[in-house]
């Protein structure tokens, strides 16, 4: 990384040349021993003098106040009109990342089916962006954006189309692969999102708006492990400051040396919202989308076979019938969970003696342990508080 620690104030090599001026108004008086004359000067040389020092004083307070801020807080701050990726310490220019992934990213457009109150059906139009994820034709994408698409269409950056397939896709995750029929393409290079840090560079590539294939917006990495809920699912995602808009979704977020970090999936809307935007971390996308290609699903994701409903107001709780707000079993799905005792109607109240503050925390606190492993429910039932014993199971095999 370039040395960013150099400073330069202009001043150095300053070179006063000091003069003398006598007083032709004063005399030596010839009987006094001889000594070394005294220097005396006139009221001009005093004021040239003082202006001089001033300068050199301003000059070099600014040049040590530069190094002062350039040094607070431990951190290295370029004062210089630097790009974006050499201020972020980038080891490509926006340029080299852009060029290095544009034949890596492609936009997608799908088609599908839809019917409206008269029974009638229509086609119905989608965009959205991809990454090339091997060389024989897998593409990474939202499971979102092909989600009940009867059609779709893989658009290469040199103009190349493909029909695409759908391999499989993880709704939970909202990662999907696709299969072209094509060889040799350009896969992208995975980084590590563990790597990145607060401030590094980020560079998003996609299809905004579905007709601005390849565009590319540059940005920092805003913040890591946002935890946000998107259509009554938690994720983890990482937040960028790159602009992105509809049909950037699955497109990709890149680091400083052109290594795919995330998959665009989100962004904040709103006359008062700007620069926020969200991606799914490399290293999550990379898990679910190798066993996509392999199983079909994410093998090993543990769920306590019950679906649950969040009642966060009083007239939520009027419409279910119940007395509080909270967190309530809807139905009782996994063989397990039936064995444990637990019923629809029932209150979380705490999970592994944690309290249950709404559903994504229960949520994770379920996904944060393993298969077969167990955890403890206390349930309040007939206002009757009572602690139940779950094994979570996977996932695919609750029905």
């Amino acid at each position: 990384m370039e040395d960013l620690n150099k400073f330069s104030s202009g001043t150095d090599g300053f070179d006063v040349n000091e003069k003398i001026y006598v007083d032709p108004e004063v005399k030596v008086s010839p009987q006094k021993p001889k000594k070394e004359k005294e220097k005396y000067v006139t009221k001009k040389f005093f004021a040239v003098t003082l202006i001089i020092a001033m300068v050199f004083s301003a000059v070099m307070g600014a040049g040590v106040f530069g190094i002062a801020v350039s040094l607070s807080g431990g951190k290295i701050i370029n004062d210089n009109n630097f790009s974006l990726a050499e201020v972020t310490g980038s080891e490509l220019s926006i340029q080299k990342i852009v060029a290095k992934n544009e034949n890596s990213v492609v936009a997608i457009t799908t088609e599908s089916v839809s019917t409206d109150s008269w029974a009638r059906q229509y086609v119905t139009n989608g965009a959205g962006s991809g990454v090339v994820y091997s060389e024989d034709g897998y593409i990474l994408t939202n499971n979102h954006v092909i989600d009940d698409a009867t059609s779709i269409k893989i658009t290469m950056h040199n103009g190349d189309t493909y029909k695409a397939s759908l391999v499989a896709s993880d709704p939970q995750t909202d990662v999907a692969v696709l299969k072209v029929n094509a060889k040799d393409l350009d896969p992208v290079d995975l980084g590590s999102s563990d790597a990145v840090s607060v401030g590094d560079l980020a560079i998003a590539i996609g299809n905004p708006l579905g007709t601005l294939a390849g565009t590319a917006t540059e940005g920092i990495i805003s913040g890591l492990e946002r935890e946000i809920t998107l259509s009554g699912k938690s994720m983890t995602l990482i937040q960028i400051s790159a602009s992105v808009n509809p049909g950037n979704s699955g497109g990709g977020v890149f680091d400083h040396y052109g290594n795919l970090i995330g998959l665009v999936v989100a962004k904040s809307s709103g006359s008062d919202v700007e620069g926020l935007g969200f991606a799914i971390p490399v290293d999550t996308v990379k898990k679910v989308a190798d066993a996509l290609i392999e199983d079909g699903y994410v093998k090993g994701r543990p769920a306590a076979g019950i679906t649950i409903v969040d009642l966060t107001s009083a007239s939520d709780a009027m419409k279910y019938g119940v007395k509080t707000t909270g967190v309530y079993i809807d139905e009782v799905t996994g063989s397990n969970a039936k064995k444990a005792g637990l019923k629809a109607g029932d209150l979380i109240y705490m999970i592994n003696d944690k309290k249950v503050t709404d559903s994504d925390m229960l949520v994770r606190e379920i996904q944060s342990h393993e298969v077969g492993e167990k955890v403890t429910f206390t349930i309040v039932r007939n206002d009757e508080m009572k602690d139940y014993e779950v094994v979570l199971q996977d996932s695919n095999e609750i029905k």
